[in-house]
């Protein structure tokens, strides 16, 4: 089932397929394009998402894909098939479509494997190579029929120049001979109704016996065809109409060709439509820099006592989305969410302040991602597949059915919960609006109550305070606010979820120069109870802001905690190695020393004869012994030996087993090796070093440039999402050259997820950059398979 209904129109989801329509190639695809509704089926959704993300993912390395020069061909099939004669030009026509289809059948097949929902297209499109060859062979690019058509059009053809020269010649010899040239007005063979004549002076005109077939304005001239030349005309004028009847013949012949496949053409242009439009989702995806969303399964419920049945995560998640028919270098990105804790969102806040901007936000996207579009949003944003769409937005009067404001909102929203069921979305924008203001609080109150019991996903704006309690106090809603700033009297447009928003009449009135005295005697109008709730909303609203500044301080704190752990355990483990080193240089000190004592004692034994004293030499001997246990080397745990086989150089990235730690090898003996780990010299022996990589050699250019001034430096980030295969190498080539001269040790590249084709393109770029001395995917906390950290080579 599709959705098409007027709510469509008040999402202005028709401007958007309007944009969408103008990436089409034809005016087949762009009818698909201005026809497209939102499908309710979740496997259909999921198959136009893919559709979509295969076709960006194909123009992302392969930019000139498209129809080519593909037409709407049907109405000309269909006329061919009722026995309909066709002009030269509509053969044309059909063979520049048959030919889009054979091209683009041969490259979607070949390109199956990775693009297999694509490739069901491939296999629809049937390119009818016999009738391109008979067009070819019949016509060229300029409709006119060649020779090569038939035997019969090549002879014809032949006769009749042979005929036409004939009369030429015949002609041509009359007026160069000096007998006629007082009688000519001009020495030329000239044609008039389609046989050749020449210009006679109207005074002469008996002296050339013929047939004359025109004359001049002024009546001077006359064209005549002289009477020796008659047969020969009409030879040439009976070879041009054997010529013409030929020529309708092949025409009728093609035409019945064409005529006999008219159903597969007609299968082709719509095949082609649906590939332009697939194509026209994806350049407008490149346009408006989307993502897919993932698409959830709608299973909240509200219970009879009002808790929620529904998954751990919301089932609409949208992370910085933008309307896609705001200005891209002004709009400001929303997160919104619903359906986990709450299935009701109540957004308060001033006009103009981004309510209503937040409510078309989600039903336009919804709407877009139901119609197998992307979404303007980060990767990891999701949406349920509605089976309806509501959407109650705008205060215009109904002039046709005299309605006013208060009852044209009523008249909608009965539609809406008249047709509304457990997996729609309704947008409600000033809930309760244009009547007493008592009244259309408790009666927006009771509509929130009567839509959940209904299990709908709820979104609703509102002016009213009384609806900031009722979140608070009702399981299911939650409360959200777009911000603004009284000090320059302009919106932000930040939306907040769980914070109801400010009241700012009083406020903005004396910002703007309002006597204090009115907005003091406006303030004590108000009622106690309205000034007590606005207090304790304010309240709660100001805990709100604090808790999120102190999370957002205990953040950037845990996170520099987490830095000065890792470097004091790196300092610590350089320590530790260094402590370690001293100790073993001292103990093989003493061990020496002692090897030395140990040989004096035995050439002092063998040399003296009493027993007493070799006695006491023995002792000696013993105690030096328990001295050199003492000094024995110091055992160290070895998770991982070396590799006795690699030879390693300075420069290598190692790995030290005694401190579990990666650096560079700086240098490396026989007996010991110096490393630089976290920015410390050590030693240690290389039995403890294991190897981990080998940076490339620098080129000759990159030798040359010592001592050149650092440049500025690009940044540690590089944002490409949303670019094209071929953009990769022009711009991400200079950038890391401009991050090395600068000295930077590594560079963060956003690429997105997606179908993972930039991904793609962008390591295969890496593998063979001189710059570049490793790279690996970015952790969760870095963005995971959607960024690339590159390590880039130390800087000489």
């Amino acid at each position: 089932m599709i959705i098409d209904s007027p709510y469509l129109r008040t999402l202005e989801f028709d401007q958007v397929l309007e944009r969408l329509a103008a990436h089409t190639a034809f005016s087949a695809g762009k009818e698909l394009a201005l026809a497209l509704r939102p499908l309710t089926d979740a496997t259909d959704v999921a198959e136009r998402l893919q559709e979509t993300t295969e076709a960006k993912a194909l123009l992302a390395v392969k930019p000139e894909t498209s129809i080519g020069g593909a037409r709407d061909v049907r109405g000309i099939a269909y006329r061919a098939g009722v026995s309909g004669q066709l002009r030269p030009e509509e053969f044309l026509q059909v063979r520049a479509t048959l030919l889009s289809a054979r091209r683009l059948r041969g490259l979607l097949l070949r390109l199956e494997d990775e693009y297999p929902m694509l490739s069901n297209y491939g296999y629809e499109l049937q390119p009818l190579t016999e009738i391109v060859e008979s067009i070819d062979r019949c016509l060229d690019d300029d409709g006119r029929v060649l020779d090569s058509a038939s035997p019969t059009l090549a002879r014809v053809r032949r006769e009749a120049a042979i005929a036409r020269d004939r009369v030429v010649e015949r002609l041509h010899s009359m007026i160069t001979s000096s007998r006629n040239e007082a009688i000519l007005q001009d020495a030329i063979v000239t044609e008039r109704n389609g046989r050749y004549v020449i210009p006679v002076k109207a005074e002469f005109k008996s002296r050339i016996p013929g047939i004359i077939h025109d004359q001049s304005s002024s009546g001077a001239t006359l064209w005549i065809e002289p009477l020796s030349t008659v047969d020969l005309n009409n030879r040439w004028h009976q070879l041009q109409l054997e010529e013409r009847d030929e020529i309708e013949h092949i025409l009728y012949e093609l035409t019945r060709a064409v005529g006999q496949e008219a159903e597969t053409v007609r299968h082709d242009v719509d095949m082609l439509a649906a590939l332009d439009l697939i194509f026209a989702k994806a350049l407008y995806s490149f346009e408006i820099k989307a993502v897919p969303a993932e698409l959830r399964t709608a299973e909240w419920k509200i219970g009879q006592e009002g808790e929620i049945s529904s998954p751990a995560e919301n089932p609409l998640n949208l992370i910085k989305a933008r309307h896609p028919l705001l200005d891209t270098s002004t709009v400001v990105p929303i997160d919104i969410y619903s359906g986990a804790d709450f299935t009701a969102l109540i957004i308060t806040g001033p006009n103009t302040g981004g309510k209503t901007v937040a409510l078309k936000t989600v039903g336009l996207f919804a709407a877009m991602n139901q119609a197998g579009l992307h979404i303007p949003a980060m990767d990891g944003s999701c949406l349920p597949v509605f089976s309806g769409i509501y959407a109650d937005i705008g205060d215009e009067q109904s002039i046709e059915q005299s309605l006013s404001t208060f009852s044209s909102h009523i008249s909608r929203i009965i539609d809406i919960y008249e047709h509304a069921d457990e997996h729609s979305l309704v947008l409600l924008d000033e809930l309760g609006a244009g009547t007493d203001p008592v009244e259309g609080a408790a009666l927006a109150q009771s509509l929130i109550q009567a839509f959940q019991q209904r299990n709908c996903l709820l979104f609703a704006s509102t002016h009213y305070s009384q609806l900031k309690i009722f979140a608070y106090a009702t399981p299911g809603v939650q409360n959200a606010s777009v911000e603004f700033d009284v000090q320059t009297l302009s919106p932000t447009f930040h939306l907040s979820i769980g914070v109801p928003g400010r009241s700012n009449a009083f406020a903005i009135a004396s910002r703007l120069g309002l006597d204090g005295g009115i907005i003091n005697y406006a303030e004590r109008l108000i009622s106690a109870g309205d000034t007590r709730s606005e207090e304790l909303l304010s309240r709660v609203r100001d805990a709100s802001d604090a808790a999120e500044s102190a999370r957002l301080e205990t953040e950037q704190r845990l996170a520099q905690a987490h830095t000065y752990e890792e470097q004091l355990r790196v300092r610590l483990s350089a320590i530790e190695e260094a402590r370690r080193q001293v100790l073993e240089e001292a103990r093989a000190q003493g061990r020496e020393q002692l090897a030395e004592l140990e040989e004096q004692i035995q050439l002092l034994r063998r040399g003296l004869p009493a027993a007493a004293e070799r006695q006491e030499l023995a002792d000696l001997a013993d105690h030096i012994h328990e001295l050199a246990a003492q000094v024995a080397p110091i055992s160290v745990q070895v998770d991982e030996p070396a590799d006795p086989d690699q030879n390693l150089l300075p420069g290598d990235k190692v790995f030290v087993t005694t401190l579990k730690q990666s650096g560079e090898l700086v240098s490396i003996g026989s007996n010991e090796a110096e490393v630089m780990v976290g920015g410390f010299r050590l030693r240690t022996q290389p039995s403890r070093l294991r190897f981990e990589s080998r940076p490339r050699k620098e080129t000759a250019a990159q030798q040359m440039g010592v001592g050149r001034p650092r440049p500025e430096s690009p940044g540690l980030e590089l944002d490409m999402r949303g670019w094209r295969a071929e953009e990769v190498a022009p711009e991400l080539d200079p950038y890391l050259d401009r991050a090395y001269l600068s000295g930077l040790p590594w560079v963060r590249l956003i690429h997105g997820k997606g179908m993972g084709v930039l991904r793609q393109v962008v390591r295969q770029f890496l593998d063979g950059h001189p710059l570049v001395s490793s790279y690996r995917p970015g952790v969760p906390g870095e963005g995971g398979e959607g960024v690339t950290v590159v390590t880039l080579i130390k800087k000489s």
